[in-house]
């Protein structure tokens, strides 16, 4: 009888660490600070949870949007985006294409989305390049 207890033990031991293992590997938000500590692109969201805001990275930076609903021709749908870095100094060395590639990147999830940047980021899209 003890044997078998201690073999059932076993077992489920294995199945809980083969589980919490999995869910580790599957965790999105690890998947973020990842790729923010590796400077690479991810987009951290929950599509269907319009009230959670999502998180982007890029080279090494962090951004957080908001989402709001809104009506479209058929839909509601998130129709506005704000969007904010987390550390400003974080931006260091960004250009005004790489804010680019960030909306249309933000554009692929949520096509009837306007975005607005805040701080120092809307005041860099805003400007022209000037003339030589």
């Amino acid at each position: 009888m003890i044997p078998l207890l201690i073999r059932l033990a076993i077992l489920v031991l294995i199945v809980c660490v083969i589980v919490y293992g999995l869910r580790f590997l599957t965790n999105k938000r690890r998947k973020l600070e990842a790729a923010q500590a590796k400077h690479a692109f991810y987009f951290y969201d929950e599509a269907k949870n319009a009230r959670q805001n999502f998180f982007i990275t890029y080279k090494g930076a962090l951004f957080e949007g908001e989402k709001y609903l809104g009506a479209t021709a058929n839909t509601l749908d998130v129709t506005t985006i704000f969007i904010d870095i987390v550390d400003d100094f974080q931006l260091q060395g960004f250009t005004k294409e790489d804010f680019l590639f960030l909306e249309q990147q933000i554009q692929v999830h949520y096509p009837h989305a306007t975005i607005n940047w805040k701080s120092t980021i809307e005041q860099l899209l805003q400007r022209t390049p000037t003339q030589p």
